[in-house]
């Protein structure tokens, strides 16, 4: 920042300053004493408070005012943010540089590892679905935007490591590049993809897993239907906080197509079907997995043809929704003969909160040595 800028920000900040101070002496002039009040123990303080509360706002606007000035003048949102250009958001996690990250990255894969063989001792197939950044598919709106040198090759290092793992992972980049041009892959203003592009990585995968495997039961017909579009403000505008003041300097919503994905015979939708038919295959992950407004899960239950068992949560990244189906009562009692984890590639280099679980079975978890030939036998 220059000096003329400092000067100027400074300028703003005493200038906002003394405007707040001025409509503050509103909620003092216009506060009336109640009939009833007592001083010794402070409710008359109380009132005046409430009633001053009431009047000023201040917290609130101060911070519009805040974030107005930043987003306008510096083109930055609160932390968690990336502001690219016309109005496309990011997630400041597929930029910024990560404390540890290559020793995070190091057990995230000996986690992987595990999470592999662990399955495979009970004769299920592990396939990794490794969602590329949303600035690795839309590069040309990050503006001058610069993500870490971790970063920068994380998708393909990934690739390259779980393909030593001898773990399936199709390549989910490639064709999403390819139909960029055709619609939205993902959402301006928010962090996950468009039902669309959950529909194409759903496709790619239940290609590779027909290429390789046969699976159990028999093929079932999902129909997925559109059902309504409405304006949809994304995740990330959260950390623009601009509303009410400035709700005019938000980016637009954007327009959400909606689908809904069923058995044309069941009129109930798939969440009926779950208890009594055999499901073959096991969805684990993300919101870009939990969350309805994708359909992702409606999307491969159509294109592969057979039901599935989503245990995928929003907001807690994809490790600890794996390590507590690991301990389901569904994957030792019925286990699937394949598990699907979404996997987004920034999570990869990321620390991970793993307090809810006993230490020494992660140990035994990140320490397994089983020979990597006991897991190749649906390699694609």
């Amino acid at each position: 920042m220059t000096r003329s800028w400092q000067k100027f920000y400074v300028a703003l900040f005493v200038g906002v300053l003394v405007l707040l101070f001025l409509w503050s002496m509103r909620g003092v002039f216009s506060y009336r004493t109640p009939n009833q009040y007592s001083v010794l123990d402070g409710g008359l303080a109380k009132t005046f408070e409430s009633h001053y509360d009431k009047q000023f706002p201040v917290k609130d606007i101060g911070t519009n005012v805040w974030a107005a000035l930043d987003y306008v003048v510096f083109g930055v949102g609160r932390p968690g943010v990336v502001i690219g250009e016309q109005e496309w958001l990011y997630s400041d996690e597929e930029f910024k540089p990560v404390a540890d990250g290559q020793q995070h990255l190091r057990d995230n894969l000996a986690l992987i590892r595990g999470v592999r063989d662990y399955l495979a001792q009970r004769d299920v197939q592990l396939v990794l679905a490794i969602v590329p950044a949303k600035s690795r598919l839309y590069p040309e709106y990050i503006g001058d935007n610069r993500i870490s040198p971790l970063r920068q090759d994380l998708y393909q290092r990934f690739h390259q490591e779980v393909r030593r793992l001898d773990i399936p992972a199709p390549d989910l980049l490639a064709p999403l590049l390819a139909a960029k041009a055709e619609g939205p892959l993902f959402l301006r203003t928010d962090t996950h993809w468009t039902p669309r592009g959950a529909d194409l990585v759903a496709r790619q995968l239940s290609e590779t897993l027909k290429r390789s495997l046969t699976l159990n039961g028999e093929p079932q017909t999902f129909v997925t239907e559109a059902t309504e579009q409405k304006p949809y403000e994304g995740d990330l505008t959260r950390f623009l906080p601009l509303a009410p003041l400035f709700a005019g300097l938000m980016p637009a919503p954007d327009q959400l197509q909606h689908y809904k994905t069923e058995l044309p015979e069941s009129g109930g939708g798939v969440d009926a079907l779950l208890g009594d038919s055999e499901i073959p295959v096991t969805l684990v992950g993300t919101s870009y997995s939990a969350n309805p407004n994708w359909n992702f899960a409606g999307a491969l239950r159509e294109h592969l043809q057979r039901d599935l068992s989503n245990h995928a949560e929003d907001g807690q990244g994809p490790m600890v929704p794996m390590l507590r189906y690991l301990q389901s009562d569904e994957l030792n009692d019925a286990p699937a003969q394949v598990v699907i984890w979404e996997f987004p590639e920034r999570y990869l280099p990321m620390a991970n909160d793993f307090s809810d679980f006993d230490a020494d079975w992660l140990a035994d978890l990140k320490s397994s040595t089983r020979k990597q030939q006991l897991v190749s036998r649906t390699q694609p």
